[in-house]
């Protein structure tokens, strides 16, 4: 079957946009920052004139006796539920959480873990099986597809 005369459409005329012109940007500069190093020895280090200084004498300060560092570090306070475990042959103590503390965060660690391995498994096995599935599927579309456009 032809056509007497092509169809007609309808179509939309829109007007023209408007002008306006280009945006002006200019090229963003920055400076880079600097500074002038201030060399002096602390022994010769004095305050700006007109400022009244802390020390005005020109002697260097004299060190102050320093208090004796303690010989072992002072460690916090334990909480009651807390455990010490001593390592085996050293010396060495390490605090440790309550059992309740402890089964909870044992039981929580291997429950995520054999979820994670159990939904991989399913979702690997459940691949396995619709593959096949969703080729057979694939097939026949594409035939039909090709049916549609040779006729």
């Amino acid at each position: 079957m032809e056509w007497v005369a092509p169809p007609t459409l309808p179509s939309l005329m829109l007007p023209e946009a408007p002008g306006l012109p280009g945006p002006i940007l200019s090229i963003p500069r920055a400076e880079m920052p600097y500074y002038k190093p201030l060399v002096a020895p602390p022994s010769v280090l004095r305050p700006p004139p007109g400022i009244e200084g802390i020390n005005t004498t020109d002697e260097a300060p004299k060190k102050e006796a320093v208090a004796p560092k303690p010989t072992s570090p002072t460690l916090p306070p334990l909480p009651k539920e807390a455990q010490i475990l001593e390592v085996p042959f050293t010396e060495i103590e390490v605090p440790m959480p309550s059992t309740i503390i402890m089964t909870t965060a044992v039981t929580t660690a291997f429950i995520s873990v054999g979820a994670t391995l159990i939904a991989t498994s399913l979702f690997k096995y459940i691949v396995m099986i619709m593959k096949p599935v969703f080729k057979q599927l694939w097939s026949k579309l594409t035939k039909k597809k090709e049916v549609l456009e040779t006729s």
